[in-house]
């Protein structure tokens, strides 16, 4: 008996789906429309390294996949969680060996790469700036912290964006056309909000719940929000691992924390952790909640929550979840301001829409040379700590913006105090 060739339905939707070709490719229009970066780089084949930041499911593997295909060029693909150094270098070897004379580089496709430590990057950077290979970098999170700067230096960096309910619907309308697998069940589709809701702007997302409906239903596929509902919370276990509601809970999270409701966030942070959330992008969420909501109220939220970015990176899971644990439930219980939040939101307001070059003031410039005392650079400063209490009046604000307030002082114990400050010291000035 010769043995049957496997199903097509055993091969997930979104693979059976994947683009093969930037016609097919839906969503990151300003990335692959007319005009876009990656048109650009199959025109003339000169690709730099580069990062796709993005959330999950918005196409940054077949992106990848398909500037390789098209090219023509080697490809190789290293996953950030289960490759170490040792497999980076033998990649870099395999790639020395086919690069031959004056062909342009393999593609080395690294997903995750803000999985990699130090080392792991340390190792790729030879290889960049020698152009053994181009670096394609795949991540969720923000490059700027998790991508060592010689590396990142080295790349440009592309953000692809969630796809939108009309980029959905173009994905869904093509699955419904093309798929063997779907037609053969003559799909109805009577309502798609509950579909796009939960698929969260991830592609990937809506067709694997395209394939829970396929699994969960029988007969006609009827598509609208009570089936795919249903589905999805017999099949919970299959949809809810890391994807569609990481948005939804660190939103959760976040607010819980700002409005100072300790056991809220303490929940919604226990649902990250079960969920499998990456540790270290929860901390990082603490960090920029002091900045951002506790700030000059209390300005050891910043430092407690830098302490506990430290410890999470140093000691991992089960344990970073009780240093999480102890700055969660300070950072809800703490005071809140957003007073510096707010002032440097409205400096670089003013900054971005007043097109003069405003001269700095002549008496608080830098003057290292002696050209420069001459033309009068630094004449007249007057140095604080020469006069009582460290302060003396002086103008520091270039010529038109005298007396422009960006930062107004929260109600809160520890501002009240920098607001009798700065009124005792400016008088009506601020």
């Amino acid at each position: 008996m010769q043995p049957q060739s496997e199903p097509q339905s055993f091969i997930p939707l979104a693979e059976r789906l994947r683009p093969s070709k930037l016609e097919e490719y839906v969503g990151q229009s300003h990335l692959v429309g007319p005009g876009g970066v990656f048109r650009r780089f199959l025109e003339t084949g000169n690709v730099p390294s580069f990062i796709l930041w993005g959330p999950p499911g918005v196409g940054k593997t077949t992106l990848a996949r398909m500037v390789a295909a098209s090219l023509e060029r080697p490809f190789y693909t290293l996953s950030a969680i289960n490759s170490g150094v040792k497999e980076v270098r033998d990649v870099i070897e395999q790639a020395k060996k086919q690069r031959f004379f004056s062909a342009a580089p393999p593609f080395l496709f690294i997903d995750e790469i803000h999985r990699f430590n130090k080392s792991q990057q340390d190792s790729l950077l030879g290889a960049v700036e020698q152009g053994i290979v181009t670096l394609i970098g795949a991540t969720t999170e923000n490059p700027s912290f998790e991508v060592i700067s010689p590396l990142l230096s080295r790349c440009q960096v592309y953000v692809l964006k969630a796809l939108e309910e009309p980029e959905l619907q173009t994905l869904l309308d093509r699955a419904l056309a093309t798929d063997l697998e779907l037609k053969s069940r003559n799909p109805k589709v009577e309502q798609t909000n509950a579909l796009f809701r939960f698929s969260g702007g991830d592609a990937r997302k809506l067709l694997n719940i395209l394939d829970i409906l396929l699994g969960a239903t029988e007969g006609q596929l009827v598509i609208n929000d009570k089936t795919v509902t249903d589905a999805l919370q017999q099949n919970i276990a299959l949809y809810d691992k890391n994807g569609e509601q990481h948005y939804d809970l660190i939103s959760a999270f976040i607010k819980s924390v700002r409005g100072s409701d300790p056991n809220a966030a303490l929940y919604y942070l226990a649902r990250m952790l079960a969920g499998g959330e990456d540790v270290k992008f929860i901390a990082r969420r603490l960090v920029i909640l002091a900045a951002e909501d506790i700030g000059l109220a209390n300005p050891n939220a910043m430092l407690l929550a830098n302490a506990c970015f430290d410890t999470v990176h140093k000691i991992g899971m089960p344990e970073a979840q009780i240093p999480l644990s102890e700055t969660t439930i300070y950072l809800a219980s703490s005071p809140k301001s957003n007073s510096a939040y707010m002032a440097i939101a409205k400096a670089m307001d003013l900054v971005h829409k007043d097109t003069t070059n405003r001269p700095v003031p002549l008496h608080i410039r830098n003057a290292p040379t002696s050209l420069m005392k001459e033309l009068s650079y630094g004449k007249n400063y007057k140095y604080a700590h020469d006069y009582k209490d460290n302060f003396v009046e002086q103008e520091f604000f270039p010529e038109g913006l005298e007396g422009t307030k960006f930062y107004t002082p929260g109600d809160n114990a520890q501002e009240n105090a920098i607001s009798e400050r700065i009124k005792a010291r400016w008088k009506d000035k601020y």
